[in-house]
C-alpha cells in the first residue's frame, strides 16, 4: 500500500536563489497535522505559522515563530517600488491570540498539500520573509513532542553548521 503523496507548495510569492533555483521549505505531515488542529481549535482557517530568523541566541541566529492570521485572499505580488507593511518590532503573539498581519512584499507563503484536492487557502501554511527564507531554504518544519514540551522546530537546515540543544539557535556556513 502506497501512502498518500504529501508535499509542500509555494502558495504565494515564490523566490529564487542567486543560481535561479526555487527556494523551498518542507512542512512535515506532523507539523501540518498540528497546525490543522490549532486552526480547528481556534476556528480560524486563515491561521499560519510565521517563522523569522534574527541575529541572536547562543549560536548567532535564532528562530522566532508565532501564529498570524492571513487575509482571506492573498494579494497579487507587490512591485518592488512599494513599501513593506510588515512591522518587525511587533511583539511575539502567543497561540491563544494570533496577530492580524498583512502579507509583506517580501513574504513567501508555503502550504501543505496532502494531494487530495484540499483547498490551498484553508490548508496549513507557513510564512517567511525573504531574508529568513534565504537562511532556511531546504529546511523542514516539524512538530516535536518531548518530555520538556512540544514545539514547532526547524530540522535538516542545510546551511546550519551547529545548533543549540533546544533547537532555537543556529550558526551558518559562510
Amino acid at each position: 500500500m502506497t501512502p498518500a503523496r504529501r508535499e509542500t507548495k509555494t502558495l504565494y510569492n515564490p523566490q529564487k536563489d542567486e543560481d535561479g533555483n526555487e527556494m523551498s521549505l518542507e512542512i512535515t505531515p506532523r507539523a501540518a497535522k498540528r497546525l490543522s488542529e490549532i486552526m480547528t481549535k481556534d476556528g480560524n482557517p486563515y491561521l499560519a505559522l510565521r517563522i523569522q530568523v534574527e541575529s541572536g541566541g547562543c549560536h548567532g541566529f535564532q528562530y522566532l515563530m508565532r501564529l498570524v492570521t492571513l487575509p482571506s485572499s492573498l494579494p497579487s505580488p507587490i512591485s518592488s517600488s512599494s513599501t513593506s507593511t510588515s512591522d518587525s518590532s511587533e511583539a511575539e503573539a502567543d497561540a491563544s491570540s494570533p496577530s492580524q498581519q498583512t502579507i509583506g512584499e517580501d513574504d513567501t507563503v508555503f502550504v501543505f498539500s496532502n494531494g487530495e484536492g484540499s483547498d490551498s487557502l484553508t490548508s496549513p501554511k507557513i510564512v517567511l520573509d525573504t531574508p529568513s527564507l534565504e537562511l532556511l531554504k531546504g529546511s523542514k518544519v516539524d512538530f516535536t513532542m518531548e518530555l520538556i514540551g512540544s514545539q514547532f522546530k526547524i530540522v535538516d537546515n542545510p546551511l546550519a553548521t551547529s545548533s543549540c540543544g533546544c533547537g532555537t539557535s543556529f550558526d551558518i556556513k559562510i
